[in-house]
């Protein structure tokens, strides 16, 4: 039912395998492009079916680094619903600007994502507004699952998905598809180093916070997971890796070489996963979402 609502502009994306990049690996690997699109993303799946879904809401708040707050902004501008995006004091300067233009006001709280979230909350509560939160609202989730309904689609059934995983709305979207119309499809996480968080708390089976998210991955960087993405992963997520920024800005420079596509941190951590995991997927047909290409012009200039 998302897939039919869904505004097409992000849908159907490219899937392929790429020879060279298959060779380095030594296995196969499936790339799903979720970067051509107005905001760059793979957010405006969820955030259209979210809007689409609550559209007679008066007004919006939420939380982002950046890619979720886009979404947001894209779906409200066209359902002419305020919103109210809270970003870090560090954020990506281009997300911000690009929320702006989008029509999205744009507050600045705190020095990282998870103390604008809080910012974010206490604002919408005490202004009587509907707080959005990505991971949590369920409609945000099924958005994003119809990249599993495409990759499902592949002229070969896929061992193994690899899944970027920051606030849990992408792999819990694609996973419960994947887990109800391919079970035998391993759904393997993949979060930074130097944020730990959702590894932690689902490894533990309870929330884990963490003092810092510090990693290069911006988009991934919680450090107090969301409990219904939590609950939802103990029956999604089959395993989940960390990758260190090396890894990151690594897979980042092979896609750009060989791939010609620009990918920012958190969309390339489950190429990453492949290459740095190259013995436990050997030979297998692995797949991995492209989640983003939200760099600034200085970052392209220094990471790739």
């Amino acid at each position: 039912q998302a897939a039919k609502s869904i505004d097409p502009i992000f849908l159907n994306t490219p899937q392929f395998e790429l020879g060279a990049l298959n060779d380095l690996l030594d296995l196969r690997l499936v790339l799903k492009v979720e970067t051509l699109n107005p905001i760059r993303c793979f957010k405006g799946r969820g955030t259209d079916y979210f809007v689409k879904q609550n559209a007679n809401a008066v007004s919006f708040v939420c939380a982002s680094a950046g890619n979720f707050g886009q979404g947001m902004a894209y779906a409200c501008q066209k359902q002419a619903i305020p919103l109210t995006v809270f970003a870090a004091e560090t954020a990506n300067l281009l997300k911000l600007e690009r929320m702006k233009q989008l029509g999205a006001e744009i507050r600045l709280a705190g020095t990282d994502f998870d103390a604008a979230k809080d910012a974010a909350k206490a604002y919408a509560a005490s202004n009587a507004q509907t707080f959005v939160e990505d991971g949590h609202a369920a409609e945000i989730a099924t958005g994003a699952g119809t990249i599993g309904l495409e990759l499902g689609t592949y002229p070969e059934p896929i061992d193994t998905l690899l899944i970027p995983v920051g606030n849990g709305a992408l792999i819990n979207g694609i996973a419960a598809w994947y887990k109800h119309s391919h079970p035998r499809t391993k759904v393997i996480g993949v979060v930074a180093e130097g944020a730990p968080a959702m590894e932690l708390s689902w490894r533990q089976g309870q929330r884990v916070t963490t003092e810092s998210a510090d990693t290069i991955a911006d988009g991934i960087a919680v450090r107090n997971p969301v409990p219904a993405a939590l609950l939802s992963m103990t029956a999604t997520v089959d395993d989940i890796v960390q990758v260190s920024d090396d890894a990151i800005l690594n897979a980042m420079k092979v896609i750009h070489c060989l791939a010609g596509i620009v990918v920012e941190p958190a969309g390339a951590v489950g190429v990453a996963a492949a290459m740095t995991n190259k013995d436990r997927f050997a030979g297998r047909l692995v797949a991995t979402p492209l989640c983003g290409s939200n760099l600034t012009e200085t970052q392209v200039a220094q990471w790739l």
